[in-house]
């Protein structure tokens, strides 16, 4: 497991809802993932995507992240259906 993967097990957790469906979807890739959990891979998987959108965002010719572009790279990872 990476330092990242470690520093995200330290932090304090809150629960977040998401479908059966996803859950298993996610559940299917642990045994190719470095990954001990869901919850371990939802949030490395999330905080990649937070990453990644506020890089963007922080851009002096940015003017707001579409919904549909925020969608369409939830929908990418399987997030969205």
């Amino acid at each position: 497991m990476s330092s990242d993967h470690a520093a995200l097990e330290r932090d304090e957790r809150e629960s977040i809802a998401l479908p059966p469906e996803l859950v298993s979807r996610i559940e299917a890739r642990l045994p190719r993932s470095d990954f001990d959990s869901a919850d371990e891979y939802v949030a490395f998987v999330m905080q990649e995507v937070l990453t990644a959108v506020e890089a963007e965002t922080e851009t002096d010719d940015y003017e707001g992240a579409a919904q549909d572009e925020v969608e369409a790279r939830l929908e990418s990872l399987g997030y969205l259906e």
